[in-house]
């Protein structure tokens, strides 16, 4: 590890250097300090958190590292998720602690570290902070009690994290609530201090294909979108111009359009593994998801098979006689809700899918996982992971028992089906986290929430391979689109 932290601290920026001395010397002077560290996508902040991390790690101290949501925990060392790192409740108020007793291993873990660091914390609810918070500062007071009046009782926590991309979702919640609910609108953020990031590294490392000025435009475009600086008017809904190198010309038929943009290969009558695997299509909303996923599977021609999911009430709500005899297996099977795959699923060896629950952290197996399908058995199936560390891996993945997370339904009831769904097309809040060569944006419904068009434009790592489709109601197609992005979250950074 020694080695290792000396080799990343000669690679690092002169910005990032200035965010990894700060946070160390905070952590040799026991100050407790809260830090923020501020950078849209592709500026090194995963590359700052692995020299953090081993820098401490090498001298035999504790380092934990969690992010919001299971794909970028898979990217730091020794990652995991907030919420099972801290025991942090699903349904989580303002009046929640973490489920951490005294005395436990977890707590001792706790009481131990010397720092956590959290990334990709504008995700997260600030609920989920004040939690965290509470349960430290009740935690730390046997060693000392003055941690009841510090931050984090006292622990050094850095959070990463971009502002630009899409906040906490709130259920039915007006841009108000959304905003209200960020970590920059708790009282954690009087406390903490923000450090920047601004070199975009991502796009500077590529290949002589992309010229440099072309490289630089497409950054300073994807910030202007971040920052929504393009689009007029300052009430968060502005009209942008898509540049005419991006904009797919729509023929009627748009589906097949951006499909022939992004999947060339299956015209040409082959479906290559390798060149599958980083490409997707992208959408606001899941129907249009659910449309373009269902016409690529009609086009790929591979052994298929179709899986039927078994769905029953919960036992809480099935003692109610009435309700049981309403709900019948029929009316169950037709239900569609977020988080738990379709009642039908047909799988065609070759086609990509994504996993839709936390099932193996160590093997990289988290909610948001691309996986490409290899055999079709009758209880498992098994697939090849796309990206990330265990890419390549061959995993079988298994039928599993899930409950939808809408609380909007008035009654519970479960699905036993494989937690998969097609992923030729994922929505734009999925695709927070991955990193892809060809995107196809389609926009058959505007961007409806702060940073998606910024999260759906940046998920690229060569501005060649993004591609625009706006069809309007007659089959044309607009170089216009919405961008939509709330100007008061950047108010006190």
């Amino acid at each position: 590890m020694r080695e290792e932290y000396e080799k990343m601290e000669m690679k690092l920026t002169d910005e990032q250097f200035v965010v990894y001395d700060t946070i160390l010397k905070d952590i040799q002077n026991q100050n407790g300090g809260l830090f923020f560290v501020y950078g849209y996508g592709g500026t090194g902040k995963t590359f700052v958190w692995k020299a953090l991390s081993s820098k401490i790690r090498s001298s035999g101290d504790i380092v934990l590292n969690v992010a919001s949501s299971g794909i970028a925990s898979l990217l730091l060392p020794g990652g995991r998720t907030a919420h099972s790192r801290f025991a942090i409740l699903i349904a989580v108020n303002e009046d929640s602690t973490c489920n951490i007793c005294q005395g436990s291993h977890l707590a001792e873990l706790l009481i131990q570290a010397k720092l956590i660091i959290w990334d990709e914390a504008p995700m997260m609810h600030k609920h989920c902070f004040k939690a965290l918070d509470k349960t430290m500062r009740d935690l730390l007071r046997h060693s000392d009690p003055n941690s009841v009046h510090k931050t984090f009782g006292g622990k050094t926590v850095v959070l990463g994290g971009d502002f630009r991309q899409i906040l906490p979702v709130v259920p039915k919640g007006s841009r108000q609530d959304i905003v209200s609910a960020a970590i920059n609108s708790s009282y954690l953020w009087d406390s903490c201090k923000v450090l920047r990031l601004t070199k975009n590294l991502r796009l500077t490392t590529l290949d002589d294909s992309a010229s440099k000025e072309h490289i630089e435009q497409f950054a300073s475009w994807l910030a202007d979108i971040g920052n929504g600086i393009l689009g007029g008017p300052n009430d968060g809904h502005g009209k942008v111009e898509i540049p005419e190198e991006m904009l797919l010309p729509s023929n009627g038929d748009y589906i097949s359009t951006i499909v022939d943009s992004v999947f060339p290969m299956f015209r040409q009558g082959g479906s290559d593994l390798q060149q599958m695997e980083n490409r997707a299509i992208l959408a606001p909303t899941l129907d249009v998801v659910n449309a373009v996923n269902e016409y690529m599977s009609g086009l790929h021609v591979a052994e298929s098979k179709t899986y039927l999911s078994s769905d029953t009430l919960c036992k809480s709500d099935s003692t109610n006689g009435i309700l049981y005899d309403m709900h019948t297996p029929e009316f169950l099977n037709g239900l569609k809700a977020s988080g738990i795959p379709k009642h039908s699923l047909t799988l065609k060896i070759g086609s990509p899918v994504m996993l839709l629950r936390n099932i193996d952290h160590s093997m990289g197996l988290c909610n948001g996982t691309r996986l490409i399908i290899t055999r079709l058995s009758d209880h498992v199936v098994e697939t090849k992971i796309v990206a990330g560390h265990n890419a390549g891996n061959v995993v079988l993945i298994p039928r599993m028992s899930m409950t939808p997370t809408d609380t909007r339904l008035p009654f519970k009831f479960q699905r036993r089906q494989f937690p998969l769904m097609l992923s030729y097309a994922m929505t734009i809040n999925k695709s927070q986290g991955q990193t892809l060569t060809h995107v196809g944006l389609l926009l058959k419904k505007p961007v409806f929430v702060h940073g998606q068009l910024y999260v759906a434009a940046s998920r690229i790592s060569n501005p060649n391979g993004l591609k625009i489709l706006i069809p309007n109601e007659g089959g044309e197609s607009s170089n216009y689109t919405t961008n939509v992005v709330y100007h008061e979250v950047f108010n006190n950074l």
